[in-house]
């Protein structure tokens, strides 16, 4: 049977996506390893699988390159937001997740004429038993150093769900990634804090309504951007005053995305808003080890154009003389 994957990218974070129209019995763990291997050519950061779902518009499976399933994805959602809603004909939707139904919605632009989607991010927790975090009988951490990880480091665990170590960083820990590299790398094999591994961020202020975010993803390694590290990182820096609550503007090597923040007494509401581009239709077939034979590859033109757009979000400045294209 011949397949149709399309591959998608929000923020530089590319995947292929995949409408399951019935129920099948394909190995999509074993398929995105096979298909979004970073040594290929056509390789990508993961693998999205839309279905059926009977208690929202549609659902979405993440898998990553390394076979994983993640819980959310937030660039992932707004590129299965365009799909469901271009498919649709609406305006909004709900879209079914792993732990939650999340609501996603088209609005304006937030660069030229790219289409953007706002996507709900959500359940939101500090306790370290969500992320799963293992450290010293603690419940939380939030904006502490610890010792084991860092001496001038200060470490947010949260969990949207997926699970976030944030930690907030001079200047010279964006611009040199060794440091940053080692430890999530240590993080993400057998260790004593993380069981089921985590995504580590590292940001740093670019003024007083907008960071910088570096992500080593789980399951990945590092990503040009991560949308639930983002959302993540925005709401860890206006948690501890280092910017307002409302509309953040994150930026990454991918370009960037803006976060909305919105606190009450009882509840956090996460939205992550940015770029869902389509940049190219593969047709084929999987074979008996669930690598995908390319019978042909279509570039629709409108896509192209908006592909061009997003190279051009991607050198976006971030200050006078500091740019996300440097420090890719």
């Amino acid at each position: 049977m011949t397949l149709t994957f399309h591959k998608v990218h929000g923020s530089g974070n590319t995947f292929y996506l995949h409408e399951e129209v019935t129920n099948t019995d394909y190995n999509w763990p074993l398929t995105a390893q096979n298909m979004c291997d970073p040594s290929k050519e056509n390789g990508a950061d993961g693998l999205l699988i839309i279905s059926p779902s009977n208690k929202a518009d549609a659902r979405m499976r993440v898998y990553n390159a390394d076979g994983s399933e993640a819980s959310m994805c937030g660039n992932g959602l707004r590129c299965v937001a365009r799909f469901v809603l271009s498919k649709s004909g609406k305006q909004s939707a709900t879209i079914e997740t792993m732990k939650a139904v999340l609501t996603v919605q088209k609005v304006d632009s937030i660069f030229n004429t790219i289409d953007t989607y706002a996507v709900e991010i959500s359940p939101v927790s500090f306790e370290l038993s969500s992320l799963p975090m293992n450290y010293q009988n603690n419940e939380q951490i939030i904006n502490e150093i610890v010792p084991e990880f860092s001496t001038d480091i200060h470490f947010t665990a949260v969990s949207v769900p997926n699970p976030h170590l944030i930690g907030i960083v001079p200047i010279q820990y964006i611009e040199d990634t060794r440091f940053q590299e080692q430890l999530a790398a240590s993080f993400n094999r057998e260790n004593d804090f993380f069981p089921d591994g985590v995504n580590v961020s590292f940001v740093h202020p670019v003024d007083e309504k907008s960071i910088f975010v570096r992500t080593y993803e789980r399951g990945v390694g590092f990503t040009n951007a991560c949308g639930t590290a983002m959302t993540a990182s925005a709401l860890v820096s206006a948690t501890i005053n280092l910017v307002p609550y409302g509309e953040t503007t994150v930026y990454n090597p991918g370009g960037f995305v803006k976060c909305a923040i919105e606190q009450n007494d009882s509840s956090t509401h996460l939205s992550l808003i940015g770029n869902a581009t389509f940049f190219a239709t593969y047709y084929g077939k999987l074979n008996d080890h669930y690598e995908f034979n390319y019978d042909s590859k279509i570039l629709h033109e409108e896509e192209i154009k908006e592909y061009e757009e997003l190279e051009q979000l991607a050198k976006q400045k971030v200050t006078d003389g500091w740019s996300s294209e440097e420090y890719m």
